[in-house]
C-alpha cells in the first residue's frame, strides 16, 4: 500500500480543537480518518516549527489521498501538505526504467 506523510498546521480554531481533544484524541480522529478510506496510521507526531504534525499513512491510492487532503482541508482547521514516499526498492526501480525524453532546446 502506498505510503504518504502529511504534514500539518493548525489554525487557531484547529489549536483550541487540540487543546480540547488532547494529542491521542487528535490521533484517534487521524486514525479513523485513514481506516474510513482503508488505510492505517502507521506513525504520527507533534512538532515544533513549520508543521504542528506530521503523518505517515498507508493509504490505498493517490485518488483516497486527495479525498482525505480536500477533506481535512474543507475544515478550515488545518492546512495539509502531502508528499508520496518511495521506498529504495522504488527508487531502483525507477533508476532502472528507460524513459524517452528530450530536454528543451535539445
Amino acid at each position: 500500500m502506498p505510503k504518504y506523510l502529511i504534514q500539518a498546521t493548525y489554525t487557531a480554531d484547529g489549536l483550541k480543537g487540540v487543546l480540547q481533544d488532547g494529542g491521542t484524541g487528535r490521533r484517534q480522529a487521524v486514525e479513523r480518518m485513514a481506516e474510513s478510506v482503508g488505510g492505517r496510521v502507521e506513525q504520527m507526531y507533534f512538532a515544533f516549527g513549520e508543521a504542528d504534525t506530521y503523518v505517515i499513512v498507508d493509504l490505498p491510492n493517490n485518488v483516497a489521498s486527495a479525498a482525505v487532503g480536500f477533506t481535512i482541508s474543507a475544515s478550515g482547521a488545518v492546512r495539509t501538505k502531502t508528499a508520496v514516499l518511495l521506498t529504495p526498492e522504488e527508487i531502483d526501480d525507477a533508476a532502472r526504467m528507460e524513459v524517452a525524453y528530450r530536454a528543451p532546446g535539445a
